[in-house]
């Protein structure tokens, strides 16, 4: 005969209280919560949708060299991502100054071009009409940083 092992009170009620905790947390969390309350709140990006014809957000980051020559930072460049920037966002606007590292990390990466003098935070609204684009679209500055 097989011998079974049962919980006794104490264990069984701990286990009801855990499951109804985390469920309790998940509803919580549905109902008030943001990404980074994950896994007891839905990624709203997940979760959500926008119009058809609204506008695209595209954020790029470029600089004016010392010749004047305007140039668009990729990720090469720099070794920051756009993802990255697109986080600090709030951040660089209220402070600037932190545009400088991704003035330095292009210095360190290319010491044979010329030096940066100005690092813009750009972001592209593209236009949509039934989800596809449609040519246009408006850039705007968003933070502009003189490179010391």
């Amino acid at each position: 005969m097989e011998q079974t092992d049962t919980l006794g009170p104490i264990s069984r009620w701990s286990r009801i209280g855990i499951a109804l905790a985390g469920l309790l947390l998940l509803i919580l969390g549905t109902l008030f919560g943001q990404d980074d309350d994950f896994p007891f709140a839905p990624f709203r990006m997940y979760s959500t949708t926008d119009r058809l014809d609204a506008p695209v957000k595209s954020l790029r980051v470029e600089a004016v060299t010392v010749d004047g020559e305007r140039i668009v930072l990729s990720d090469s460049d720099t070794g920051l991502r756009r993802a990255e920037i697109e986080g600090q966002q709030e951040r660089i606007a209220d402070d600037p100054a932190l545009l400088d590292a991704v003035a330095s990390a292009y210095h360190t990466r290319h010491p044979d071009r010329p030096r940066l003098r100005e690092v813009d935070v750009v972001v592209r609204l593209i236009q949509l009409k039934d989800g596809r684009p449609t040519g246009q679209w408006q850039d705007t500055t968003t933070v502009r940083r003189e490179i010391p």
